[in-house]
């Protein structure tokens, strides 16, 4: 006999302590990426309440831009999504980047 198992969470853990579910999610009209509501996206998926395809198709994002806000939420949290740390943290590799490199004999 086969048993039916949902693998998907109906509700998982906002960052910030709330709950977040599927109706929870930023509306798929979002133009206005503020820090919150990346972190909401990044948390839902990693739970598995929605997959990284829903996301991409839901909010037009490429699969790279929501890499970095893992990377960023990894990072640093919810902090690390607002715009001027992504902005610190590009002028930052900019500044390495243009640095030169001491050679060594």
């Amino acid at each position: 006999m086969t048993q039916y198992q949902n693998l998907n969470p109906l509700r998982v853990a906002r960052p910030m302590d709330r709950i977040l579910s599927g109706n929870g999610l930023p509306p798929p009209t979002t133009t206005r990426w503020v820090a919150s509501r990346k972190a909401e996206v990044v948390a839902a998926v990693e739970s598995g309440l929605i997959s990284l395809e829903q996301v991409m198709a839901r909010y037009n994002l490429s699969s790279e831009e929501f890499a970095g806000w893992q990377r960023a939420m990894q990072r640093d949290g919810v902090s690390g999504l607002r715009v001027a740390a992504v902005q610190r943290d590009r002028t930052t590799r900019r500044e390495r980047l243009n640095q030169p490199r001491s050679l060594k004999h």
